[in-house]
């Protein structure tokens, strides 16, 4: 006997279509991108967090809080942008 596989795409895909679980879907991914973007961006740039702290005066807890998927202000992630010499892109598309 062999057990049915479901891939999670699809999974994801079917529960897409129920409207609460999609808007909770799209706000979670959002925050998952702005984490990925900050830490990216802090890897690329070769700093630690502790560095990225001193450099921006965001506490180390807060952007290690920001690139597990916290929410944060723009103000916040503005700091940390110009600290890596980068800028803050919003787009609502």
């Amino acid at each position: 006997m062999t057990a049915k596989t479901t891939k999670i795409n699809d999974m994801i895909n079917k529960d897409l279509k129920d409207p609460e679980f999609k808007a909770e879907y799209e706000k979670q991914m959002a925050s998952l991108e702005s984490a990925a973007a900050i830490m990216q961006a802090r890897e690329a740039a070769g700093v630690t967090q502790r560095e990225l702290a001193q450099r921006s005066g965001v506490p180390q807890a807060t952007i290690a809080r920001i690139e597990r998927g916290a929410n944060t202000s723009v103000a916040t992630m503005t700091k940390i942008a110009v600290a890596l010499g980068k800028t803050v892109k919003i787009e609502i598309v």
